[in-house]
């Protein structure tokens, strides 16, 4: 066990006192520069032009370095020698490296992002699945919300490791609607309306022009594409419109809007293999159809 009656705690208290106070003094006092500091970098780079995305990845980057720093001057004031420590720390950095693999992926990926920025905060895009508003790049993971207000967090890996889709770059997007009219139905009238429809709502823009053109012939139907192009932020609102207005009009104008049916026909056959036909109808009941939709 340890003794301490021997020991001169006044001496000890004057010997290391200002020393550990020294140190003390260094922590506190580096910590609060590296707080103060490193949270004026997003502000900083803004006022230069640079994207706020890549000024909070940098300040959390630089906030944890300069963390180390602290550390390693504060023992180095205690008379710590800080090279063998430094040796330790790249040693240890190394292993923990190896073991967070995975980990060290998702940094890499994060400075791809904010290095070669496919997406800006506040851009609407579709990552690793999800579709939705860039909220924030962190060191290790995106934060997307999506359309529900949900909030995704991604890492950062899966993002640049598949196709990124930005919604918001160009400024537009195009509103394409499927629509099937019947068989029988005039193609170029059905173009007619569905267009009038179209140009008629002031979100529409007028370059790059609509058009209905046919997509294919369907099973049920002659399937027109319906395209046109407005404001990125409109373009869920125009859609639904659109939808709607166009089915109303393809009523007032005679044109169908089919829906898949099937034809059913029913054979006889006797014991013979040959072809019977039905029985006649008795007079008590009521005939029923011998084709159903």
């Amino acid at each position: 066990m340890l003794q301490f009656e021997n020991v001169h705690w006044n001496q000890l208290l004057v010997l290391w006192g200002p020393t550990l106070l020294k140190a003390a003094a260094v922590m506190l006092i580096g910590m609060w520069l590296a707080r103060r500091l490193t949270g004026m970098v997003p502000a900083a780079l803004t006022r230069f032009g640079f994207d706020p995305m890549l000024g909070n990845f940098l300040r959390n980057i630089a906030y944890i370095a300069a963390v180390v720093i602290v550390v390693v001057v504060a023992l180095g004031t205690l008379g710590v020698q800080t090279a063998p420590l430094l040796a330790v720390i790249g040693t240890a950095g190394l292993a923990i490296g190896l073991a967070l693999k995975d980990s060290l992926s998702n940094i890499a990926s994060g400075v791809m992002l904010v290095t070669l920025r496919p997406f800006h905060v506040g851009d609407v895009v579709t990552a690793a699945g999800q579709t939705g508003t860039v909220r924030e790049v962190r060191i290790f993971q995106s934060v997307i919300e999506g359309p529900d207000k949900q909030l995704h967090t991604i890492p950062n890996n899966l993002i640049t490791s598949a196709v990124i889709t930005n919604l918001t770059t160009q400024g537009i997007r195009r509103v394409e609607l499927v629509i099937g009219i019947g068989y029988g139905d005039d193609i170029d009238k059905a173009r007619s309306v569905a267009l009038e429809q179209v140009r008629a709502d002031p979100r529409v823009l007028d370059e790059p022009g609509a058009d209905a053109v046919v997509y294919e012939l369907g099973d049920n139907a002659v399937n027109l594409g319906i395209r046109c192009f407005v404001k990125a932020s409109d373009w869920f609102g125009t859609k639904t419109t659109l939808l709607e207005r166009i089915k109303v009009a393809y009523d007032a104008a005679g044109i169908n809007i089919p829906y898949p049916q099937r034809d059913t026909h029913l054979y006889l056959y006797d014991r013979d293999g040959e072809r019977a036909s039905l029985p006649a109808p008795r007079a008590d009941v009521p005939a029923s159809n011998d084709a159903a939709a």
